[in-house]
């Protein structure tokens, strides 16, 4: 059985006829059609064949067999974003007076949709605090589709994934978005989640050069997904494919460093005097211990949230202070980028919504890149000293 980092290398890609190393960008928007294609046509396997580039492309089939492989699934899809993704999965699942629980601990982007879309379609959305247990198997009852991300944007926090699936009632979806851990740190699929979401966007392709989306699990699963990415239209680009199979390649030996230069700067940082809190599973003080041990083996990821002493006008100053750290709403890439959610990620929140889940003023996320680590460290702790009173 090929070990991860092999599958990062060799999964899915395909060989042309030109016997090149690397899957060719196939850009093209339609393919010719042979007999034999009308004949699968007829057949229902569509899926099967090149018709055209919104329903599939060997670029794009390619990376999608690559992340079934590294998440353990039977199948994966691949999307024009996160967002593309997250919107056609539970679109798919969802129907009017359906109940869908989750938290507003999520990204701002996929909790705006919930709230502000879903709902549109009489579309009920129950939410909890993803740290009680308890609390979430309380509110399943009646529940259509539960969602809740691996670790939480921004305040990384946890879910037992296990205990809500085996709690979870016939017909029941549970689905996990594990963009922030990555299949490299944890495999929701293994602990009975139904499909598993990333923003690839992020570590997966890890560059900050494209924009994509991925689920992943069961054929069936996939299968019932499939047409409607054909009729919303949030199918992957070509390039975009191919730049993404290039940037997996390496995701193994990327998140390695990612979680070690993060693991640095919070221990560093817990214990500096212009920081009130650090929020990062891998501390001693982190509040959900037992979860962080029974399900990160590997490493616990390369965001580091923290909140500075003396607000967010104290908390945009630092960022403006910055060298080798980028001020920038994102995450994921080679480089180490800084932003603050109450202007970003989560700008879609009241204030009140905001302070409910503890993202409170001086809240910075730190995404940590592959720079040398004390590179880093001087950056931050020269930042904070200029803006320190």
């Amino acid at each position: 059985m090929e070990r991860f980092l092999t599958k990062c290398v060799h999964s899915g890609t395909l060989r042309s006829e030109m016997k090149t190393i690397n899957t060719p960008i196939y850009q093209s928007s339609t393919f010719i059609l042979t007999s034999e294609d009308y004949e699968k046509i007829s057949e229902g396997r569509v899926r099967d064949i090149n018709i055209y580039s919104r329903y599939g492309n060997p670029s794009r089939r390619s990376i999608e067999e690559k992340i079934a492989a590294l998440t353990g699934a039977e199948d994966a899809i691949s999307f024009s974003s996160g967002m593309g993704a997250i919107s056609t999965t539970l679109l798919t699942f969802l129907k009017p007076k359906d109940k869908i629980l989750t938290t507003i601990d999520l990204y701002g982007g996929t909790y705006s949709f919930i709230k502000n879309l879903l709902s549109k379609f009489n579309i009920e959305f129950v939410l909890v605090n993803p740290e009680n247990t308890d609390e979430i198997i309380k509110n399943m009852e009646g529940v259509n589709v539960i969602l809740f991300e691996s670790l939480s944007n921004p305040l990384l926090k946890m879910v037992d994934i296990e205990e809500i699936a085996k709690n979870k009632r016939e017909g029941q979806l549970l689905i996990i978005d594990n963009t922030f851990l990555t299949p490299y740190n944890f495999n929701p699929l293994n602990y009975g989640v139904d499909i598993e979401i990333h923003s690839a966007s992020k570590y997966l392709n890890g560059h900050s050069d494209l924009i994509g989306g991925f689920i992943s699990g069961s054929e069936e699963l996939m299968e019932k997904i499939w047409p409607n990415m054909l009729i919303l239209g949030t199918s992957m680009e070509p390039i975009t494919a191919f730049l993404l199979e290039r940037g997996m390649k390496t995701l193994g030996i990327r998140m390695e460093k990612h979680n070690k230069n993060a693991e640095k700067i919070a221990k560093l940082l817990q214990n500096h005097e212009e920081i009130e809190t650090v929020f990062y599973p891998a501390l001693s003080n982190y509040s959900q211990k037992e979860l962080r041990n029974k399900y990160l083996k590997v490493g616990t990821g390369g965001v580091v949230t923290f909140m500075v002493k003396g607000g967010d006008k104290r908390g945009v100053d630092f960022m403006h202070s910055l060298k080798i750290i980028k001020e920038a709403a994102s995450l994921g890439g080679v480089e180490s980028l800084i932003s603050m959610p109450f202007n970003t990620s989560q700008r879609s929140l009241t204030e009140e919504e905001r302070t409910k889940i503890g993202i409170l003023p001086g809240t910075v996320r730190l995404s940590c890149g592959i720079e040398d680590e004390a590179d880093l460290i001087e950056d931050i702790n020269q930042a904070l000293l200029r803006t320190s009173k």
